[in-house]
């Protein structure tokens, strides 16, 4: 008789400030090189290691919900916006895997993230709760740097293949801000729904 694989549930978390392209394109490549059944958005709630106010969150969670809505697998998941006070990674964890004890949870994080992950909140619990993907390289440099940042983590973290993306939400944000909205590389940047839900409500001014 074969044995029935558990559901593969991937966890992509950040602040979404706006959500840009190589947001998508992780969520993409998450989904087909892990084979995953789904892929949680969760958009951050009160984030304690940001140093800038974050924009506030029912913008946030739209721009999400926009972005993501022609990704067939993924879902945009409120719950750490609902959640009151200083959100952490590892309740989410903790929480989904109460909800789905029988899926195997993996939890995407960008390079940035992946350099601050031994700051976080119960990063050893994290480690046991999902497998750790860290998209791109795990830290500015190649070879033995890189292999240093993986084994004092975790031997377990995997990587996810995927183009770099010059892509950031600082940018565009700084790009609003000057008034250069417009131009070229905001529409590549951004989908269109996104870019639109910015204008309309005149975010990053």
């Amino acid at each position: 008789m074969a044995l029935n694989h558990a559901k593969r549930l991937g966890i992509f978390g950040g602040s979404f400030d706006p959500p840009h392209i190589a947001h998508i394109a992780l969520a993409k490549h998450a989904i087909e090189q892990f084979d995953l059944a789904e892929l949680r958005i969760i958009p951050t709630g009160d984030a304690w290691h940001k140093a800038r106010t974050l924009t506030p969150s029912p913008h946030r969670l739209a721009m999400t919900r926009l972005a993501f809505a022609d990704v067939p697998q993924a879902t945009v998941d409120a719950r750490e916006i609902d959640r009151q006070g200083a959100t952490y990674t590892v309740e989410t964890l903790e929480e989904l895997k109460a909800e789905q004890p029988e899926a195997d949870l993996y939890l995407f994080i960008g390079a940035d993230q992946a350099n601050a992950f031994k700051t976080w909140h119960r990063w050893q619990d994290i480690l046991s709760l999902a497998t750790v993907v860290v998209a791109n390289r795990p830290i500015e440099g190649q070879g033995s740097m890189a292999s240093q940042w993986h084994n004092a983590v975790s031997p377990d973290v995997q990587r996810l293949d995927m183009p770099s993306l010059n892509v950031s939400a600082t940018e565009i944000r700084a790009h609003v801000a000057q008034g250069t909205h417009a131009d070229s590389k905001m529409h590549a940047w951004l989908p269109a729904a996104v870019q639109h839900y910015i204008e309309k409500h005149s975010l990053y001014r």
